[in-house]
């Protein structure tokens, strides 16, 4: 029996929960924030939707802001029937104006939430770094750490968010870059000023304003994935230039008061992408794709470092006449000026007696020539261009250690050590793409591949008809095999069929990014709906066949360029993720694979479908003991576990405070490294400004940092956690039975269907990837996760954020187990931070709204479903609060309650409209097209409520 971490009391999870989606959801851990704050937000929200109704009146006329407030007042009264009446009578064109007026309406109060949440951070304690590192402090003066056992696991901390290009932004770059000037302009407006200089903002912001009433809200065509990537880009840009450098100071300066110096080469922050990369279910994402990807994010990366060593060449003006120099700078000159003599022409006769502005001038011309290199694709010439990051960082280090040689450590840890931390941080390309596909790609490639050879398996069995046994036995034997099937690298793939010809491409295509941008530009090779291990063979097999991989013979090391992940879904698979681990690693050829990826096997755990198959109650518990299992296993084999987590936006796919699901893992499991996945709006709301940026990353690396220190054991006696355990697996069981009745009844995907827009999310041009699985018979299976949440959100019903929930609770009381729920709640981060983000769900959730849909829209005989609906919701409410100790829920957040209030004023109508659009496009006889304004209202209610829930996938 495994054991369990205490509660952190109190901890950075509870100074931080800078990235709940709620503009004081700092606060819902932590204390209150206070009426006053609540005010000055208010009047924010009111100064900025007053120049909106400015710019209506203006572009549209006085009578449509009296339509929006007698809209938004009918929507306060009991009954709707005016309401709705009000809304039958509105015209298409009108319903276009009418939805557009609410969605600006929140896209403008959720840009004054975030510089409020930005300022109440802030205005409070030292941060979450100060405060893990005082906690790490305590541990080390009273014994409980040793400082050698610190400066290791700090050694191999990384965090690394990783940005996904799943659809869940409904808004444009376009409108997020305006909002973004609107809070660079409004945060001024709330700062002293000269009177002169504060009247240009305010006519800048109404400029502003009306510029934002004039930008169409909706996509005009489908985003490709070199759309998906400039977004991505976009964010990483600022990121590495306006966030990183300092917060990677501001940790350098915090561990310094432990006397502990963090290396300049060390990684704590690091960066990844999907975009590009993640091919499961896209058919858009082709190799060509993804070099193409690729080249923009070096590019762009280029860009950005060109121009920071630019800024700061200036600066570096030691003299030699004043200062001496190291022999290695010197005889980095020296072979500078041999391989750059034009550059060394133009800089000697000025600055010849200032090395290091000499040595950054070569820097910044191999970094032009190196992007030129790249949009030309001329080959790489060594001393002229960089291949690899590396190799920046060490012209770089070479002036730092020569100022450091001569005492001058003001320079030397100033703003080169920060360039250089940024270098190393972010790459020459940003961010590390991974490639993730389906584990069915890689078996279909591998039968042709036998078939062209007449292989079979034991009895002459074909490899596409083996059973799953049969296929590892024959994997197993590939991997110890030295020969290949395909030719020397497969360069020459002859008759081979269309599945082998498409894996080899795309293992190809990951040879020459290598190739091209040096190694670590893809690391991780996912294998998505990994069932056994064959899945994982399968792909090292076809990896083989191109030099990625070469395990040899036994008397010399192996070589892996990359590594490979399986990615687990669904229960059953989180079931059985740690003996597949097991069986992985006691399997010699690839247990080799992993010492030659320096011993770190990578695991993802999916929340999404374990969600959707399990129910939230389900999947949580059991994402959690598949990590207590992950954890012992790869501790057992001399295995460092990298975990990777694939968390969604809402809290039905895994979401909520990214501080606190570090916090609530299991002890022991996070030893440094760990990736989470940053999806969609998620983005926009952390890094839309960077001073939100700045906190959410400081508050993730803080708690990486502190359960990596101190979270390593457990300090709970076992017969408590083992109740813990049993009590848990209570509420799961029964969670997942509720749940699980209720999704498999034949009525639940007609109500799901009619009482949610779903099936007008296809038209919203939020992504490039098909909202459903090919081939499928359209049912809820092949119904992919995010718009399964999306739905649900966007009628208020919420489902998969807290359905079951109730159910799992009342079985674990009904056992006896009251007292030990309320204890878990006080004492265990894990249990604590779920049923918080339940309880948030659950206030978000207004089945009064929903109801209007049902009534609406759904057909009388699948109705029913919404009686069962309202009973769990009703129980889980209960025994929430019973567990909890609450009268009411979100008790201790009223800022956050009253928040939620103020949109429900804005909220009510669009739903209303939705409602009333939804039944006029299906009312129309079967075959007939809706007017073009009706369908573009409706999408613009879908993008309005999205905004203002914060949530859509």
């Amino acid at each position: 029996m495994t054991t369990e971490s205490p509660a952190e009391s109190p901890s950075v999870a509870d100074l931080l929960a800078a990235d709940r989606r709620e503009p004081d959801a700092a606060q819902f851990g932590g204390g209150v924030t206070s009426v006053q704050q609540h005010t000055a937000l208010r009047a924010s929200v009111r100064r900025l939707t007053t120049l909106l109704g400015e710019a209506l009146t203006r572009h549209e006329g006085a009578e449509l802001l009296e339509l929006v407030e007698r809209v938004r007042g009918l929507a306060r009264q009991p009954s709707d029937d005016a309401l709705v009446a009000t809304l039958d009578e509105v015209d298409p064109a009108r319903a276009v104006v009418l939805a557009r007026a609410f969605t600006a309406y929140f896209q403008l109060a959720n840009t004054a939430e975030q510089l409020h949440r930005l300022a109440e951070l802030e205005a409070g304690d030292d941060g979450p770094l100060a405060a893990t590192v005082g906690r790490v402090a305590d541990a080390l003066a009273d014994g409980s750490l040793e400082r050698d056992d610190l400066e290791r696991i700090l050694g191999a901390v990384e965090y690394r968010p990783v940005f996904t290009a799943h659809p869940t932004e409904a808004s444009r770059r376009s409108v997020l870059r305006l909002l973004r000037k609107v809070a660079e302009v409004a945060g001024r407006l709330d700062e002293q000023q000269p009177a002169g200089r504060r009247a240009r903002d305010e006519r800048r912001l109404a400029e502003l304003v009306d510029l934002l009433w004039q930008t169409d809200e909706l996509r005009v065509v489908k985003p490709e994935p070199m759309d998906e990537a400039r977004t991505a880009v976009y964010y990483l840009r600022s990121i590495a230039t306006e966030v990183v450098p300092e917060l990677l100071e501001e940790l350098d300066r915090r561990l310094a008061t432990l006397d502990v110096a963090l290396p300049a080469d060390a990684r704590p922050l690091r960066f990844g992408t999907w975009a590009g990369g993640d091919r499961d279910g896209n058919p858009n994402v082709t190799p060509a794709v993804t070099l193409e990807i690729l080249r923009l994010q070096h590019l762009a990366g280029l860009n950005e470092l060109h121009a920071m060593v630019g800024e700061i060449l200036t600066e570096m003006t030691p003299s030699t006449r004043v200062v001496e120099i190291t022999d290695e700078l010197r005889a980095s000159l020296e072979a500078d000026a041999e391989a750059l003599p034009v550059t060394w022409g133009n800089v000697r006769r000025l600055n010849a007696e200032e090395p290091y502005r000499v040595k950054l001038s070569f820097v910044r011309v191999k970094l032009q020539l190196t992007r030129e290199r790249l949009r030309a694709g001329t080959p790489h010439e060594p001393g002229r261009h960089y291949r690899t990051v590396d190799e920046l960082v060490a012209d770089l280090s070479v002036a730092r250690d020569s100022l450091l040689a001569g005492g001058d450590t003001l320079l030397g840890d100033g703003a080169i050590l920060r360039l250089l931390r940024t270098a190393v941080a972010f790459g020459t390309g940003l961010a590390t793409m991974d490639v993730r596909e389906h584990s069915g790609k890689a078996h279909a490639a591998l039968a042709e591949l036998y078939d062209r050879l007449g292989e079979t398996g034991a009895d002459g069995v074909a490899y596409a008809d083996l059973d799953r046994a049969g296929r590892i036995a024959v994997l197993e034997r590939e991997m110890a095999s030295p020969r290949p099937l395909t030719g020397a690298h497969a360069t020459h793939l002859g008759d081979l069929g269309e599945a082998a010809t498409a894996s080899l491409d795309l293992v190809r295509t990951i040879r020459e990014a290598l190739d091209e941008h040096g190694d670590g530009v893809v690391e991780t090779y996912i294998v998505s709906m990994t069932h056994d291990v064959d899945d994982l063979y399968a792909v090292v097999v076809l990896a083989r066949e191109v030099g990625l991989v070469d395990l040899g013979a036994e008397t010399r090391p192996a070589t892996a360029r990359i590594g490979f992940a399986p990615l687990f879904e669904t229960v059953a698979e989180l079931e059985a993720a740690g003996p597949l681990l097991e069986a992985l690693l006691s399997e010699p050829s690839y247990r080799r694979l992993v010492a030659a990826r320096g011993d770190v096997q990578e695991i993802m755990l999916g929340y999404s479908d374990s969600s959707k198959d399990a129910g939230i109650a389900a999947s949580q518990w059991q994402i959690h003991r598949a990590q207590r299992a992950l954890r012992d296993i790869a501790a057992r084999h001399g295995v460092a576990l990298r975990l990777f987590h694939g968390r969604g936006g809402s809290v039905g796919r895994g979401g909520g405070p990214t501080a606190e699901a570090i916090m609530s893992q299991p002890y022991g499991s996070l030893t440094g490294p760990i990736k989470i996945t940053e999806q969609g709006e998620v983005i926009s709301d952390k890094y839309g400004l960077p001073g939100l940026g700045r906190r959410n990353l400081e508050g993730a690396l803080a708690a990486v940092v502190e359960a990596s220190v101190l979270h390593r054991r457990s300090l709970l006696p076992s017969d408590v956690l083992e109740g813990w355990n049993a009590t848990m697996d209570v509420v799961a069981a029964a969670g997942q039975t509720a749940y699980r009745a209720l999704v498999r009844d034949p009525a639940l995907v007609p109500f799901f269907v009619s009482a949610t827009p779903v099936d007008e999310l296809g038209r919203m041009n939020i992504g490039s990837r098909p909202a459903k699985r090919p081939g499928g018979a359209g049912g809820l299976d092949d119904l992919r996760a995010i718009p399964w949440v999306f739905g649900w959100t966007q009628s208020r019903i919420i489902l998969p954020g807290w359905y079951g929930v109730g159910s799992g609770l009342a079985a674990a009381l009904e056992d006896g187990r009251g007292e030990t729920l309320r204890e878990m709640y006080g004492s265990w981060a894990f249990f604590r931070t779920f049923l918080s983000n339940v309880q948030m769900t659950l206030a978000k959730t207004d089945l009064d709204i929903a109801e209007a849909y049902v009534e609406a829209l759904v057909p009388a005989e699948h109705r029913g479903l919404f009686g069962s609906i309202r009973e769990e919701h009703a129980r889980t409410v209960e025994h929430v609060l019973d567990v909890t100790g609450q009268a009411a829920l979100l008790e201790g957040a009223p800022v956050l309650n009253r928040t939620l209030a103020l949109r429900d004023t804005y909220l009510a109508p669009l739903h209303a409209l939705q409602v009333a659009l939804l039944r006029r496009v299906r009312d129309l006889p079967e075959g007939t097209e809706a007017d073009p304004d009706v369908q573009r209202a409706l999408l613009l209610t879908i993008n309005g409520i999205a905004a203002g829930l914060r949530n859509t996938g």
